[in-house]
């Protein structure tokens, strides 16, 4: 590493800032066997945007009914200040994957926002005050790729469209993860689940590939968890059915995958099913559960 500095600088006009500490609001701290990426300081600028620095902390981002408003009260934020907040939070999931769900969800309202959409704002503000010192460990492990893909079939209540969710870990590192809804509307979970594994497998070849560039090759299939037995059973039959046209190229695309040995499908059951956080509002038992395993917390 010494060489290889020296060997720039007679190249190049650059300083030796010797280890990064902070990076564009990302705060990295580093120990013998690991880094961890924290955003501090910009989720507290967060809440003194909101003008909550005072509030009392909530143990969930997300609630799973829809809260009860008066037409009569008044909203929690204006306008403005809802895109405002929404705007930041949208940069602080670079390292809170635990509250990318609610930030996606609330993203989607930020052209009328509604009374109990300034309400779950505030829920989830009120979160992110009692969580502002988590953030996301990048420790030495092995470097086998896995990836966890669900959907949450027809969530959205008007639309009808299904929320796609899944995260690839690196080792025991969470290095990518994607929440989305889906751009046409699926007439069975099981067409939602298969959705989301084409997603989930275009996101995980590329990582792959990325990491080939780097000269660390993936010898063996990667990993790719589901918990829908129709998807798997579908994903792996030669047979091509007439119901599933309408997911015929994703069919196709995730088998001839398969088939290839660029990755294998694998059944997981729903409780372990890491994804499940990126998809839907969950009780605060199981959320605190899949946060862990997403790997987020405070530095220890």
């Amino acid at each position: 590493m010494t060489e290889l500095v020296a060997q720039l600088k007679s190249q190049f006009t650059m300083k030796d800032l010797d280890k990064a500490n902070q990076f564009l609001g990302i705060k990295i701290e580093s120990t013998p066997d690991k880094y961890f990426l924290s955003q501090t300081l910009y989720a507290n600028s967060i809440i003194q945007l909101a003008e909550l620095q005072h509030c009392n902390s909530e143990a969930n981002p997300c609630v799973n009914k829809k809260p009860a408003v008066s037409p009569e009260d008044p909203p929690c934020f204006t306008t403005n200040t809802y895109r405002k907040i929404i705007g930041s939070l949208q940069y602080l999931t670079l390292t809170r994957p635990d509250i990318a769900y609610a930030v996606n969800v609330l993203s989607q309202h930020m052209h009328d926002p509604a009374n109990h959409h300034t309400l779950l704002l505030k829920k989830l503000l009120r979160y992110i005050k009692g969580t502002a010192e988590f953030g996301l460990p990048i420790t030495r492990s092995n470097l086998l790729l896995r990836t966890f893909a669900d959907a949450d079939w027809a969530s959205d209540p008007l639309t009808r469209k299904s929320t796609s969710g899944f995260c690839t870990f690196l080792g025991d590192t969470l290095v990518s993860w994607t929440v989305k809804k889906q751009t046409t509307v699926s007439r069975s979970s099981t067409e939602s689940e298969y959705r989301a594994l084409a997603s989930a497998t275009t996101d995980t070849i590329w990582i792959n590939k990325l990491l080939a560039d780097f000269r660390i090759p993936h010898l063996q299939p990667v990993d790719i968890f589901c918990d829908n037995t129709s998807t798997i059973v579908l994903a792996n039959n030669p047979v091509f059915h007439a119901r599933t046209k309408h997911i015929e190229i994703d069919q196709r695309f995730v088998r001839d995958h398969i088939q290839q040995e660029t990755i294998r499908l694998l059944p997981i059951s729903t409780i372990d099913q890491i994804a499940d956080i990126l998809t839907k509002p969950l009780a605060t038992q199981r959320f605190k559960y899949l946060r862990s395993k997403l790997t987020i917390g405070q530095n220890r």
